[in-house]
């Protein structure tokens, strides 16, 4: 088993773990040991596996990466509390904070042989004498330095890795190598039965920093032209810096996919019918329809946001904000719901907004009404459209009872106004009137 392998085999602890060569695991444990009943029965559970696997190992549990190794190799396995890094580094020699032989070497000849004298020492001369790198580790370990780690990811997840021989550093350069990622990936994934969800474009520049370009899939998909297209239009937020050494393509979700001959079946209905010119067409419009829908949702939500791009779906309710809802744009249609036999406008207030209307009682609409300190003469009425609560929460919504009137006034601008209550029980409304929506 090669150090990678052991730490994809440590992804049953937690979701992010890296190979620390030449000998060693790390495993970012933070908010999974309570799973195992703690660290130390997380420790238990490791080391008594591996011993099983015959794997002699030592490991411990820090705050930070460059105290865990420490530990793990030169001080007493185990937990270490939370905020007593230094005081458990103290005794350790300066070895452990993963220095250059000849530069442990050197300190011991200071008189520097322990972690806790080194951390006391002067800085200035410190870095002076021995460069930048030594106060690195010892701030790394002590968790006054970030040290980031490279994850290994499960084998189970499909991606593929395109190195280049001299860096790249324009968008024209970058988009020529995300087709031959794009193709990589989807045959692997069509390999597996699998479409692709999630996709991460991970750019590896030459100064050894990382960029990630995410983009998210509607429904699953393998598709290698759509996938080329959605990520291409997302490399102007790249930033390639000094150059761009090598791209990966990572599926980090993917769900089961079956095979699509959509256009197969089609085209084989054409031959056998051909006669039949208009169920043909039909036919290839509802198999084409909706992977082209399902690919212009794709780069609208990646451009705009997935929460702003869905379809209204209606309600089972005459209340008319309650009678949508926002569903996901490819969500799959629920039953058939009735509207109402008067139309109602497309566009609904956020809150019904109360105006001042002459009218007559009881059926009568009103014949003029001030909104927003204009006064609106009333042409032409249709109504009124009677609206209560749902019939399971009638006790409860008794003053819910509205009529409402579509009204045009004299300049043909349409209004949607209603009146609370229904004129004979005061207990269902004031008999107020509200504008709700606008034609």
């Amino acid at each position: 088993m090669t150090l990678d392998e052991l730490a994809a085999w440590c992804l049953r602890y937690a979701p992010l773990t890296a190979a620390d060569p030449p000998d060693g695991v790390w495993i970012d444990a933070t908010g999974c040991a309570h799973l195992f009943g703690g660290e130390a029965g997380m420790l238990a559970d490791l080391t008594d596996r591996l011993t099983r696997a015959g794997i002699d190992a030592r490991a411990a549990v820090a705050d930070t990466p460059g105290a865990a190794h420490a530990m793990a190799r030169y001080g007493r396995h185990g937990v270490v509390p939370r905020g007593a890094t230094a005081q458990a580094l103290a005794p350790l020699p300066v070895a452990a904070l993963r220095l250059a032989p000849e530069t442990a070497a050197a300190l011991r000849r200071l008189g520097l042989e322990r972690v806790g004298a080194l951390a006391a020492a002067p800085r200035a001369p410190l870095a002076r004498r021995f460069g930048p790198g030594l106060l690195t580790r010892l701030d790394q370990a002590l968790g006054r330095a970030p040290e980031p780690l490279t994850p290994v990811l499960s084998p189970e997840i499909v991606q593929h890795r395109l190195g280049f021989l001299e860096p790249l550093l324009t968008v024209d350069a970058l988009a020529a190598a995300v087709s031959p990622l794009a193709e990589a990936v989807c045959a692997a994934l069509e390999r597996r039965g699998l479409g692709a969800r999630c996709l991460e474009l991970v750019f590896e520049r030459v100064d050894a920093r990382v960029q990630v370009v995410p983009a998210g899939l509607a429904r699953p998909t393998r598709a290698p032209r759509h996938l080329t297209r959605l990520l291409a239009e997302r490399l102007d937020r790249v930033d390639p810096g000094l150059g761009v050494e090598a791209m990966r393509l990572v599926v980090p979700h993917a769900e089961r996919l079956g095979p699509v001959q959509a256009e197969a079946l089609a085209e084989s209905v054409i031959v056998r019918g051909g006669t039949a010119g208009d169920v043909n067409h039909a036919l290839k419009q509802e198999f084409s329809e909706p992977a082209d829908i399902a690919a212009l949702v794709d780069r609208l939500g990646n451009r705009f946001g997935a929460d702003r791009v869905y379809r209204v779906e209606p309600v089972e309710s005459d209340v008319p904000e309650r009678a949508a809802r926002r569903v996901p744009a490819l969500a799959p249609f629920g039953r058939v719901v009735l509207w109402p036999a008067l139309p109602r406008p497309a566009r609904l207030l956020p809150y019904p907004q109360p105006v001042q209307a002459l009218s007559v009682l009881p059926d009568h609409p009103p014949a003029a009404f001030v909104w927003r300190r204009v006064r609106h003469r009333v042409r032409r009425a249709d109504g009124p459209e009677r609206v209560s609560g749902e019939w399971w929460k009638r006790e409860r919504e008794v003053a819910a009872v509205r009529d409402y009137w579509a009204v045009e006034d004299e300049d043909g601008r349409r209004f949607w106004l209603y009146r609370r209550g229904d004129g004979i029980d005061s207990a269902t409304g004031d008999l107020s009137w509200f504008l709700h929506g606008l034609f």
